[in-house]
């Protein structure tokens, strides 16, 4: 009988033990932030996400969306998150840049035609390596890289039909090297300043000119203070979902998963909206008395040629046309 309450005891003390060493995983509540409205495709696909993720994993992991900068700008979501706070956002791939210099790519210009080309390379095995030392260099886990908002413009309050007539105009561009070299060599004068405050800026004077994509265009009410939106396209605007790797790894493996997964899939959604509602965006900019120009788009390329060189991405741009087969 002592030799079975001994066994008995010993099996609970061992089940303790193993109990103790195992990893436990409370549920977890990521706050996700972004700059845009609501209604832009951005929001739609975080909301979406955001109903999707909690209902996969039983609620065990929780996502909080906050919208029109109410986190802060993009840069300070992420600096947020860097130094681990439970904080998220949607931010342009190349912010990241310098931690990981390759991701700068992801901006270049004139590089991706179309989101179906950045969807596949955000996709590819070298891509994702990127990702993986991203984490190590900053503290951010990526969660996905497909969620496109749409192609860059340039808007203006005169005329715009080559790179000459951007000379001495002050665009507000975003703060990263490949945007401010890529609108230098556009000819404007690169002006970094927050999203929430190029409405004002523009209001008051303190830039000239800015480039957005057509559903921020409109979300953001910019047709209110320019007169000009000249579809250069320069950019495509392929942003990634970025969480503090801290409140990543309080999550199981098997709900990470289900949160990545989930991720890229509504990164597509979100992507599909950009470019189902582009279009419309750029004809109700139109109905507001804002004038939209085609421009031959080829002095534009030629002008931004020397970016690639000059950032050193011509090894990141060959990997980029390797995975496209081209």
């Amino acid at each position: 009988m002592k030799t079975t309450i001994r066994v008995l005891g010993l099996g609970v003390a061992l089940a303790a033990g193993l109990a103790m060493s195992l990893p436990s995983y409370a549920a977890t509540t990521l706050r996700i932030g972004t700059v845009l409205a609501p209604d832009d495709p951005m929001g739609r696909g975080l909301e979406k996400f955001k109903a999707e993720v909690e209902e996969a994993t039983k609620g065990e992991v929780r996502i909080q969306v906050f919208h029109s900068s109410q986190l802060g700008d993009t840069t300070e979501m992420i600096d947020q998150a860097r130094a681990g706070a439970n904080v998220g956002t949607v931010t342009d791939v190349a912010r990241l840049s310098s931690f990981v210099p390759s991701l700068a790519v992801m901006s270049a210009p004139f590089l991706f035609d179309t989101f179906e080309q950045a969807d596949k390379f955000a996709l590819s095995e070298d891509y994702l390596s990127w990702g993986d030392t991203l984490k190590e260099k900053s503290g951010l886990v990526m969660l996905a890289s497909n969620w496109y908002q749409g192609p860059r413009h340039a808007l203006t309050q005169v005329p715009v039909s080559k790179p000459a007539d951007l000379s001495g105009i002050r665009m507000r561009t975003i703060g990263a090297p490949v945007w401010i070299e890529t609108i230098r060599a556009m000819g404007a004068e690169p002006t970094p300043i927050a999203w929430g405050e190029v409405y004002s800026a523009l209001q008051m004077g303190v830039i000239d000119a800015a480039e957005a994509q057509p559903t921020a265009i409109k979300g953001a009410k910019l047709y209110e203070v320019i007169k000009h939106v000249t579809k250069t396209g320069h950019i495509q605007l392929v942003t990634a979902l970025v969480v503090s790797a801290e409140s990543w790894d309080q999550i199981s493996a098997d709900n990470q998963k289900i949160v990545r997964d989930l991720a890229v899939e509504n990164g597509r959604y979100a992507s599909g909206l950009t470019i189902e509602l582009g279009e419309k965006a750029l004809a109700d900019v139109a109905a507001s008395g804002v004038t939209i120009s085609e421009v031959d788009l080829a002095p534009f390329k030629k002008a931004v040629a020397g970016v690639y060189e000059l950032l050193d991405l011509n090894k990141e741009v060959a990997i980029v046309n390797r995975v496209l087969g081209r």
